[in-house]
């Protein structure tokens, strides 16, 4: 049981002794029915603002206006609204007017059919004017009414739809697909910072390639990220990215990702090559495809995109610098310790060594630590190299078996040879070990 669900219940408790209809609403319900803990709990109520506020002593009008009071029980603020029926949406958020009713003509309000439950939990029983319960069983993400007459009231609901059909892997019903499509170009209607919480919900949701897939079907991604465009049909050097072009490659890596993910690093994956296309060029000389700067004009438009979205200064700097240094990992095996222990100390260096193999495609059957020739450290005291280094894993360098970028924290901090058991790395050498301390470790197997 969520901490929050006895004081939830005893909102509800209160108001109904006090002889009003309370009940828990929207989201909570539809989480509890599928099994999930909810995070927050709504409660709608036949009090109005002003009865509710009698009833409990601390309460916030967030909303009075529509029919909205958070209460403050336990500690935790809890939203109370009274059943109501909106008028006339002139902004494509808010209506002109309200008009207080009953559960039945409050569920015809709401966006989709699995979001318009209600719930007793004094008696334990369930109220369904929509069909939700049907739907939610089904795994259908239906409209309530006409499709396009909700969308028309809040724009925002079709980013909605998406993100519910992404991350609960349901699927849209016919009609309210098609009202999504048809009006895909009516989100520009709708805040950039809403926009953006809609967005780091879907792409930080491990159903965040079939978020992306969604986005694009439905025509949304043309209208809130419309660089993504160039991606697609921007061919790559087939020797380096036998998967295909950058969209397809952008795609792969999105579902490459760990399921729970930061803000910086989820849509620093997305943008890595969104400067591909504007840099493409074919060598002649070569015979293959280069994208020489992709990743300066990358950070570029990154910040532009991230800018233009509202995000906060620190995520796009965060994003930004991941953009701007995803081709850096490539030379990981040939970089000097001091340079590597330089780049390392990067303040968001765990997010970026988290996508850097899967990037580089450089995922090692077991993981290695770094090692390199005893001579090439000489005169180096041991000293705390970056704390996080056991996050890096890749591959031997082929040119110079004794180099490896493994970084994997070792108990006993010794070095680690290829099974092959080369000369040069049995040999002794220096080795990143336990906590990233760097170290003299000689022939110690």
């Amino acid at each position: 049981m969520s901490p929050t669900e006895p004081a939830a219940r005893a909102i509800v408790q209160r108001l109904q002794t006090a002889g009003f209809q309370a009940l828990y609403a929207g989201g909570c319900v539809r989480d509890r029915l599928r099994g999930v803990e909810p995070h927050d709990y709504d409660i709608a109520t036949d009090a109005k603002p002003a009865e509710v506020q009698r009833l409990f002593s601390r309460t916030v009008a967030v909303g009075a206006q529509f029919g909205v009071v958070c209460v403050i029980e336990a500690g935790t603020e809890f939203q109370v609204a009274s059943f109501r029926a909106d008028g006339l949406y002139i902004d494509g958020r808010h209506p002109e007017s309200v008009v207080f009713s009953s559960p039945e003509v409050d569920a015809q309000r709401r966006d989709f059919t699995i979001n318009g439950l209600f719930f007793d939990p004094i008696r334990e029983e369930l109220i369904d004017y929509v069909g939700g319960r049907r739907d939610l069983e089904a795994r259908v993400l239906r409209a309530i009414g006409n499709a396009a007459d909700r969308f028309r009231e809040d724009r925002l609901r079709m980013l909605r739809a998406v993100r519910f059909a992404a991350t609960l892997g349901f699927e849209i019903e016919p009609a309210t697909w098609t009202a999504v499509r048809e009006n895909a170009a009516h989100i520009r209607e709708v805040s950039a910072e809403r926009i953006r919480d809609e967005l780091v919900k879907i792409f930080t949701s491990p159903q965040r390639v079939r978020g992306l897939d969604l986005l694009d079907e439905s025509g949304l991604l043309h209208e809130v990220l419309p660089e993504m465009e160039a991606l697609k049909g921007c061919e790559q050097p087939p020797q380096f990215h036998p998967e295909g072009d950058v969209w397809v490659h952008t795609r792969i890596m999105l579902g490459l990702l760990p399921e729970q993910v930061s803000t910086p690093l989820v849509f620093s994956v997305l943008l890595h090559d969104i400067g591909k296309p504007a840099t493409y060029s074919y060598d002649e000389k070569d015979q293959r495809i280069r994208f020489s700067g992709h990743d300066k004009l990358g950070a570029a438009m990154t910040e532009q995109i991230m800018s233009r979205l509202r995000f906060s200064r620190k995520e796009i700097d965060a994003t930004v610098a991941a953009v701007a240094r995803h081709m850096i990992f490539k030379d990981v095996p040939d970089m000097r310790v001091s340079k590597l222990k330089r780049f390392m100390a990067g303040e968001n260096f765990d997010d970026e060594a988290r996508a850097a193999p899967r990037r580089l495609h450089q995922l090692a059957p077991r993981p290695f630590q770094l090692h390199v020739p005893a001579g090439k450290a000489r005169g180096v005291r041991p000293r705390a190299a970056h704390p996080r280094a056991a996050h890096l894993r890749a591959r031997p360098h082929r040119a110079r078996p004794h180099a490896w970028a493994g970084l994997q924290a070792d108990p006993r901090c010794r070095a680690i040879a290829p099974a092959r058991g080369d000369a040069d790395d049995a040999g002794g050498g220096d080795c990143v070990g336990e906590g990233g301390v760097l170290c003299r470790a000689r022939g110690r197997q």
